[in-house]
């Protein structure tokens, strides 16, 4: 079957903007390909700086011919009706039309419709101008007296197809002024010439001749491979970063690795700095010394042509550039250096956090309350605590920060060590933003640990406060993030906190010191009350909890756990320490994967079905005491029985926070409460006797809400 070969060859496309191209690309041709009836075998996209490309395999010569009946009106019908429906079938007379009966309906008419297939080359020739036209690039611009807009001017279409042992026909069209043809051109600088291409064997193979590696990931696969066999021939190694690797494979269409040098003695900056620098301003890896672990004086280029100095020049204009960042960097440094970190808050009194939620110096102030709160809870030193959440915040206001923020909070820790710091607060104002995403480390040191729940919790209380939650894919505050992250330290460090108390008593202190959320406070319960006294009356403190909920579901599911299960275990009253959640979670996992856990759970939920029902037809709740004189037969006085035991014993072991006991407690009643079903009619014809028994029903709803909510659990 016939393949089709399309390139799309312009000036140079951001390097960002590639990949989500090609992948547009591929889904805008194949997906109207499919919708017009031509099913192909496989499709592949490319991209370079100067070319967008497709390959799609096993395209069908022609579209199937199409038959299909169309529904019309009535036997009978208006004139009218008549017309509209010849008209949209292609009839001539409604004799050519068939008349079926329904005897429900009456009888209509139905015209069979038969459309013959076109050859796909036209079809393609009505879709690929209109995958150009909408092209969904980012931004887009447009050039000369064309209408065309498209992210740089785009110079030349290849568009060609045909079986791949024959010579491909040219897909016929044009947009705006640009025909498509059969001719591509390849490296600007070292094959700028034109040539003629047929198949996709055939184009990569005249790109490559023309020094372009079209596969971006075999393109970044040079430059990997290129970059260490160059450190190494050195006796360094490289630093990788695959963000950059990205970056630059979609800089260059025929990659060289060249390597440079910097002066020595720009190592006295931070290497996070130097790697900055150097990766910022000229798109460069860095290499480090093996036997040290430190930066080396060295760093890794990557060219898009072959010099005929062998890149003397290429390697000279860089250094020249790095020289000139890195002196830059140095003294940005050791201009900080200068100034204590202390001496720098006052400036916080003038930033403004949120212009509901007050200024930074503020905000400073609320999270070294709260970490002073939280330190003996998760065994910090308090004035280490106190100190480090005072100097966190502080190298936002650095010359460094300034020029490179992704180094906030690292920056932090290298000035206070300079200032003579204990080593944990200076830790802490590095660790406090941690855990930034899945994979980033958690803090370990109760000092960072106390500050970077304070920082979160913080965030979390007030952008709550002020109603400014996530609502669908927004979140412009990175709240879920934060949920996340004190979730993780939560789990990862086993704390027992409990997020309700501590969420509370944050937010009166807010709600004390933040006139908008005194406002938002007093909005929501109709009266001015006492600042202490706002969270028990907003709920705020339920609904962030919930909201916890939330993501502890997320992250459990990313480990294999189920999300009803969480569900089961938060419904219960009070539950708010994570940890302790976690493991009745896991234990009620093990439980509902034995036997007796799927069968009392299936027995839970009958008992819990049939007194919803009964509660909602009577009006009324059955629970309290089961009435023993009422027990008629020795199926239920066991079941009595068993339910006394099981509650006890199961509340009993959560106390002791042995939930595999209070499974286990709990799985006594399963032979019990099957022996009830088979044996005792509950809607007995005594009404005193049915509303003992519903009672019964709810004795083991009770005796299973000791472990969970059985009631939401799935299955």
């Amino acid at each position: 079957m016939p393949d089709l070969l399309f390139e799309l060859f312009s000036e140079e496309i951001p390097a960002r903007m590639q990949g989500r191209a090609a992948e547009d690309l591929k889904k805008l041709v194949t997906d109207k390909l499919v919708d017009a009836g031509l099913v192909y075998e496989g499709a592949t996209a490319f991209a370079t700086p100067r070319r967008l490309a497709l390959a799609v395999q096993g395209i069908p010569a022609r579209q199937p011919d199409l038959r299909e009946e169309k529904k019309g009106p009535r036997v009978g019908a208006p004139e009218k009706a008549i017309e509209g429906f010849l008209k949209s079938a292609g009839l001539a007379s409604i004799a050519q039309a068939t008349v079926q009966k329904d005897p429900k309906k009456g009888d209509f008419y139905v015209a069979l419709v038969e459309k013959p297939g076109r050859p796909a080359i036209e079809v393609l020739a009505e879709i690929l101008p209109l995958v150009v036209r909408t092209f969904p690039w980012p931004k887009s611009m447009r050039w000369g007296s064309g209408r065309l807009t498209w992210v740089r001017p785009l110079h030349s279409i290849v568009a060609t197809f045909g079986p791949e042992t024959e010579d491909p026909d040219i897909v016929p069209f044009a947009v705006d002024h640009i025909t498509a043809g059969d001719t591509t051109r390849g490296h600007r600088f070292l094959a700028p010439g034109a040539f003629r291409v047929k198949h996709h064997d055939d184009y990569v193979e005249k790109l490559l001749q023309a020094k372009v590696v079209l596969d971006p990931a075999r393109r970044r696969d040079i430059i990997l491979h290129e970059a260490k066999q160059l450190a190494f021939a050195q006796g360094f190694e490289l630093v990788e970063d695959q963000g950059l690797l990205e970056e630059v494979a979609g800089l260059v269409e025929w990659p060289v690795v060249l390597m440079g040098s910097f002066d020595p003695a720009f190592l006295k900056i931070p290497d996070e700095v130097i790697r900055s620098t150097i990766r910022a301003n000229q798109k460069c890896f860095v290499v480090r010394d093996p036997k040290t672990g430190k930066l080396a004086p060295r760093f890794i280029l990557v060219s898009n042509t072959e010099a005929t100095d062998g890149g003397k020049a290429i390697v000279a204009g860089n250094e020249r550039v790095i020289r000139a960042r890195l002196s830059d960097a140095k003294f940005f440094y050791e201009t900080d250096l200068s100034t204590k970190l202390e001496d720098r808050l006052k400036k916080f009194d003038q930033i403004v956090f949120h212009e509901k939620l007050g200024t930074q110096a503020e905000r400073i102030a609320r999270i070294e309350r709260l970490a002073v709160e939280l330190a003996p809870l998760v065994g910090a030193d308090v004035e280490k605590v106190r100190r480090a959440a005072t100097l966190c915040k502080a190298d936002l206001l650095t010359e460094v920060v300034g020029e490179f923020p992704e180094l906030q909070g690292l920056m932090g820790k290298y000035y206070a060590l300079a200032q003579g710091e204990d080593s944990s607060v200076a830790a802490a104002c590095e660790e406090h933003y941690k855990p930034q995403g899945p994979a980033d480390r958690v803090p370990t040191d109760p000092v960072s640990i106390a500050v970077a729940l304070a920082d979160k919790l913080d965030t979390l209380v007030g952008f709550w406060a002020i109603d400014e939650k996530p609502t669908g894919s927004k979140d412009p505050y990175a709240l879920r993030r934060a949920a996340l992250g004190v979730i993780r330290i939560i789990l990862e460090n086993g704390l027992r906190l409990g997020l309700v108390s501590v969420t509370d008593a944050h937010l009166a202190v807010m709600a004390g010191l933040v006139p908008a959320i005194h406002a938002s406070s007093a909005a929501r319960t109709g009266k001015d009350v006492d600042a202490r006294d706002k969270p028990a009356h907003d709920g705020l403190t339920r609904d962030l909890l919930a909201f916890f909920a939330d993501r502890l579901k997320v992250q459990l599911r990313e480990q294999g756990a189920r999300h009803d299960l969480v569900d089961a275990v938060f419904a219960l009253e009070g539950q708010d320490d994570l940890v302790k959640i976690v493991r009745r979670v896991e234990a009620l996992a093990k439980f509902l994967d034995t036997e007796d856990g799927k069968n009392l759970l299936a027995g839970v939920k009958r008992a819990t079905n049939i007194l919803r029902i009964e509660e909602k037809r009577d009006g009324t709740r059955y629970a309290g005491a089961v009435d023993a004189a009422l027990l008629r037969e020795d199926a239920e006085r066991a079941l009595a029985r068993a339910v006394d035991t099981a509650r006890t014993e199961a509340e009993a072991a959560v106390v002791r926070e042995d939930f595999s006991a209070a499974m286990a407690a709990v799985a006594t009643l399963r032979p019990v409460v099957d022996a009830f079903f088979d044996k005792v009619t509950v809607n007995a014809d005594d009404a005193a006797v049915r509303a003992n028994r519903l009672r019964l029903l709810d004795g083991i709803r009770a005796a299973t809400l000791a472990v969970a909510d059985f009631s939401r659990i799935e299955g």
